[in-house]
């Protein structure tokens, strides 16, 4: 029993990836103090945890009976947003993503959808909630949420412990690692559109 829940929530984690993520939000980190960082994230963690948890109970039904679209949409749409994104990245730096924000205390919906939540995240809870009993899959995705909530802050520390002595080093590091990020972004966002793309063809190939 505990076999399939730890890796549902290391494959959370894994796909969360708070260090990939301290990068995306690097804006925020820079611009924003303490206190006002952690209640932005802290909603964004309350936001993507409560969607997370709802594919997990109801998993693929909620797109093909609710939605009544296909997870292969979502893909490509997903796809295409990150897409988006990361050529922001390539050309703007790490802030390219103020322009798509508001004022902090509206931005937790932003900082959870599209950089938390996504086709790579919503497929975990889905399969964590096929793998693991009703109560596990929740917990587990409350689990791997509240470590990348902390560790995201320890990291938000290190950087404003660091910063004021290094702070031409740090700058640089944030530039090329930025650059690097979109580079990540760009190919991870070619391969969701592909899967979806793939899973269409698939559709249309059925009798």
């Amino acid at each position: 029993m505990s076999h399939p829940f730890i890796s549902s929530v290391a494959l959370l984690l894994m796909l969360l990836n708070p260090f990939l993520l301290i990068l995306y939000l690097i804006d925020l980190v820079q611009d924003l103090e303490r206190r006002t960082f952690r209640m932005v994230l802290i909603r964004a963690g309350l936001i993507s945890g409560t969607i997370f948890a709802t594919f997990a109970l109801l998993g693929d039904a909620l797109f093909s009976e609710v939605l009544q679209a296909r997870f292969a949409s979502f893909q490509i749409f997903g796809g295409i947003v990150f897409l988006l994104i990361g050529i922001q990245f390539i050309f703007k730096g790490p802030g390219a993503l103020r322009s798509m924000r508001g004022d902090p205390e509206h931005i937790a919906g932003s900082v959870a959808l599209p950089i938390m939540i996504g086709p790579g995240t919503i497929s975990a809870s889905i399969l964590a909630g096929s793998r693991l009993s009703p109560g596990l899959a929740v917990t587990g995705i409350i689990v791997a949420v509240i470590v990348t909530v902390l560790v995201i802050l320890l990291l938000k520390d290190l950087y404003d412990f660091v910063l004021p002595r290094n702070a031409r080093l740090v700058e640089r590091y944030i530039e090329v690692m930025g650059r690097v990020t979109a580079l990540v972004v760009g190919t991870f966002s070619i391969e969701m559109i592909m899967q979806g793309v793939a899973g269409w063809l698939h559709y249309l190939a059925l009798p």
